[in-house]
């Protein structure tokens, strides 16, 4: 026990600070504690970049089409991407995954899908050749088919905007004027 006394009579004879652990406020542990708060409190005070309003898309005219001038607006050169079922013309550049370039789809952007998503065939002799001739009239289309259109007609009306109608060329102005 002689030992314990005397080391600590040794320990308290020692002037502060010499050979001491450290004390006072600047021990590791208050200076990472220090850092931490410092750091949340810059973070929490930093100003913030202000909030960025989503881009509004830009206005859509609905207007006439032709299929040539349907054409362009197959997804390629940054145009949208449109198609056209049962004479509606459909915005579906949201989906251009399916119906832009390289999409499963694709053969009919900017055509008159109708025929097509009838016979559920994706084959180009489904798609209207003659570009300046009358529009398909859909007449030798059974029940079936009609009623397949009809689902992706539906299909289209709720997920896309329709942009326009599509007419036979030499049409534009017919409509317009009755």
């Amino acid at each position: 026990m002689d030992y314990v006394q005397q080391r600590v009579a040794q320990e308290a004879a020692k002037p502060d600070g010499a050979g001491s652990a450290p004390s006072g406020l600047l021990t590791p542990l208050n200076i990472i504690l220090l850092s931490v708060v410092l750091y949340t409190t810059f973070s929490y005070l930093k100003p913030k970049p202000a909030a960025a309003l989503p881009k509004e898309a830009p206005a859509v005219v609905f207007r006439t089409f032709t299929p040539r001038t349907l054409l362009p607006y197959n997804g390629e050169n940054n145009m949208p991407v449109y198609l056209a079922v049962r004479g509606r013309v459909f915005d579906v550049t949201r989906g251009r995954n399916f119906y832009g370039p390289g999409g499963p789809y694709a053969n009919f952007a900017g055509r008159d899908a109708s025929r097509g998503l009838a016979c559920g065939s994706f084959d180009e002799d489904m798609l209207t050749k003659d570009l300046d001739g009358p529009l398909d009239t859909l007449s030798d289309l059974g029940k079936d088919e009609l009623e397949a259109m009809a689902g992706w007609e539906e299909r289209f009306l709720e997920k896309y905007l329709v942009v326009g109608k599509l007419v036979a060329a030499g049409d534009e102005g017919k409509e317009e004027t009755q």
